[in-house]
This record gives C-alpha cells, sequence and structure tokens, in this order.
C-alpha cells in the first residue's frame, strides 16, 4: 500500500446532537456532510461515526439511537461518545488509514488509536483563543494533529501541533442564486452578544432598512440575551423569525439585500457568510477573527472596523455585484478543495506515524488480505 498515492480509508467523528447534515442549526455538521460526500467522490473509502442517521455517501456507524441537540455542553454525551468511538475503531483497525475527529473529548483516543498504527486528525472549530481549548490540545500535544480553519485561527496558539490549514466549504449548487434582492438586511446566527444581534439592529434602524433575525437561541445564556437585549431593541419593522430550518435559511439568504455579520469575538471562521455569497449575497461584517480571510472587502461584502460604520456599509451593498460574491465562494471555498486539503493533512498525519507502527499496520492489512 503506498500511502502517498493510494485512496484514502477515512472514519470521520462527529458530535452527539445534530444529524448529519443538519436539517437547521449544525455548522460543524454541515461541513462534515459536504467534506464526507467529496472524499467519497474523490475515491476515498468514508466510514462515518455518530448519531442517530446520515445522509451522506459515506457508511454509516451508529453509536447513539438518537441525537440529542437538547443535552449540548453536557459532560456525559462527550464522553460517553469518545468511549463508543473507540470501541467502534477498534473494530476497524486494519480496515482505516486515519481517524478525522470533530469531537471536543474524542481527541483523548488519539494515543490509543496510535498504538494501533492508525492516527488521529482534529479539525479545531472553535476559537484557539480560548484559553482553556488551547491547553486542552497543548496537553495532547503531538498524539493529535490539528488542523486549523483559518489562518487567523492558527496565528493565536502557535505553539499547538498544526499540520495544515483547510477553510471551510460547501456545494455551491445546493444554494439557490438571486440576483434582485428585497428590501431587508438579514441577520443569521447563534443568539449570543459575541455574535453581535444588537449591533445588527442598531445599524438596521440607522439605515432605514428592515431587519430579519433568524438563529438558535436554545440555551439560557441565549435566551437571557434574546429577552433581556434584543427584544426590547426591536422596531416595528423588524421580524423575529427563529430558527430556520435548510430551506428556510436558503430563502433567507438569496433574497436578503445585504447579510449582517457584526461579530465582537474571534471567529475562527464564519460559514454563514459564504453561504450568503453563494446566494449572491454580500456581507457586512466588522472586522475579527477570520473575517478578512471570508470576505473580498468591496467585491463580496464591506469590512468595518467599528459598529458605527455598519449603517452606512449598508447603503453602499448596492453597488456590489451578486455574482461576484457566488464566484468568490465557486472559486475558494468549494467541496473539491476543502476534500483535497483535508487528503493532503491526512497524508501528512500518516506519514508523521513513528516507522515501526507503520509497518505494523501494513503487516495486518496484508495478513488480514490473505485470510480465508
Amino acid at each position: 500500500m503506498e500511502i502517498d498515492h493510494a485512496p484514502l480509508r477515512v472514519a470521520l467523528v462527529v458530535p452527539p446532537y445534530y444529524r448529519i447534515p443538519p436539517a437547521a442549526y449544525g455548522g460543524v455538521e454541515t461541513v462534515v456532510a459536504d467534506l464526507a460526500d467529496a472524499l467519497v467522490e474523490s475515491g476515498h473509502s468514508v466510514t462515518l461515526i455518530g448519531a442517530e442517521g446520515s445522509e451522506t455517501k459515506a457508511r454509516f456507524v451508529r453509536v447513539w439511537e438518537r441525537t440529542m441537540p437538547e443535552r449540548l455542553g453536557d459532560a456525559f454525551p462527550e464522553v460517553m461518545n469518545a468511549l463508543r468511538t473507540r470501541n467502534s475503531v477498534r473494530e476497524m483497525v486494519g480496515r482505516i488509514d486515519v481517524v478525522h475527529d470533530h469531537t471536543y473529548s474524542g481527541s483523548l483516543n488519539a494515543e490509543v488509536y496510535a498504538s494501533w498504527g492508525v492516527p488521529t486528525v482534529v479539525t479545531m472549530h472553535g476559537t484557539a483563543e480560548h484559553k482553556e481549548w488551547r491547553s486542552y490540545y497543548r496537553e495532547l500535544g503531538s498524539n493529535i494533529n490539528l488542523v486549523a480553519i483559518s489562518a487567523r485561527q492558527r496565528v493565536l496558539a502557535p505553539e499547538l501541533n498544526w499540520i495544515a490549514t483547510v477553510p471551510n466549504a460547501l456545494r455551491i449548487e445546493q444554494w439557490p442564486y438571486k440576483a434582485r434582492k428585497d428590501n431587508y438586511a438579514l441577520f443569521l446566527g447563534r443568539f449570543s452578544a459575541d455574535k453581535g444581534a444588537h449591533h445588527a439592529i442598531d445599524a438596521a434602524h440607522e439605515a432605514g432598512i428592515p431587519l430579519v433575525l433568524a438563529g438558535k437561541s436554545s440555551e439560557k445564556i441565549e435566551q437571557e440575551y434574546l429577552a433581556d437585549v434584543i427584544r426590547p431593541m426591536l422596531g416595528p419593522d423588524d421580524v423575529m423569525f427563529g430558527v430556520a430550518d435548510a430551506r428556510e435559511k436558503r430563502i433567507l439568504l438569496a433574497n436578503a439585500r445585504c447579510l449582517l455579520f457584526p461579530v465582537q469575538w474571534e471567529e475562527p471562521f464564519g460559514m454563514v457568510m459564504i453561504e450568503a455569497m453563494a446566494c449572491g449575497t454580500p456581507v457586512v461584517a466588522l472586522r475579527a477573527g477570520a473575517v478578512p480571510e471570508v470576505i473580498d472587502d468591496g467585491v463580496t461584502g464591506i469590512i468595518c472596523d467599528k459598529p458605527d460604520q455598519l449603517a452606512p456599509a449598508i447603503d453602499e451593498v448596492d453597488r456590489l455585484d451578486p455574482a461576484a460574491c457566488r464566484r468568490h465562494v465557486a472559486m475558494r471555498f468549494n467541496a473539491s478543495t476543502l476534500a483535497r486539503g483535508y487528503a493532503g493533512a491526512y497524508r501528512t498525519a500518516i506519514n508523521s506515524l513513528p516507522r515501526r507502527i507503520v509497518s505494523e499496520r501494513h503487516r495486518t492489512v496484508q495478513i488480514s488480505s490473505l485470510a480465508p
């Protein structure tokens, strides 16, 4: 088996909270679904390990009877998911080349997997600015092979064992394009202060444009922010949409005059930005995290340095070409590029295993292939 050229056998591990792909909220799950399909289409063998069901081209191994979005943030699902995943991976030894883990606690299995001759690649979906996350991944050291989703994320934690930077992506054909827009701005995201919905309201009111707000508010801190901060700010022309499912999200994005993305934190990527641009909708955002890496300022959106610049930027978006927004995503954030990027990361991780372990793993594969 020639590691650098042969098709790869990949196990993708996902959290137990949302289906793959998700019906509504679930940025990680959306990316994993597109990655699974793109890897299969590229000739790789993919096994998806998760909860309930999956609508991808990958083989599916179920480790939970159902998804459990209501337990997001609890310790038990995280730990049990790692344990059940480890048991599943044990049964695949000799039939997989790499584990790609998208969970938090699953990284704790990496040393065990390495002893079985299987390296672990971990995508950091959260911000590298978080001190506890950095401490966690620092302790894991070279047991895990970290992939960043933006250059900014990687810069914030240079001491970690990064092996690649692979920006998130989407399948452009799954996103509707519309050149003529309706007269409303859109906020689409979690209802938390760091996502900046309050700045979106202020900007839309100052610009004199109706605002549609859609997003997740299932956690207590989100519900408090929505009740105490957002609802008192709403005007008569604003629309509180609630959680938008996959179909509704596409309609909202395609018809909006612009997406408002006034983030207040080190946003590691921002999937909704490329989703909007894929629909031909420009993004008005604050300069934070990976925003400058995702938006082509003045072409696919307008990047502002201060919240009081958002309203004037809304007035400027009509001069931006919706077709240029879509081309930008098709060229830079497509699923084929995502698959190639991760295939390269997998090979780097495989080649980094101690030679003795790699040799033993290949010997196991050869012996297994001769078994009756």
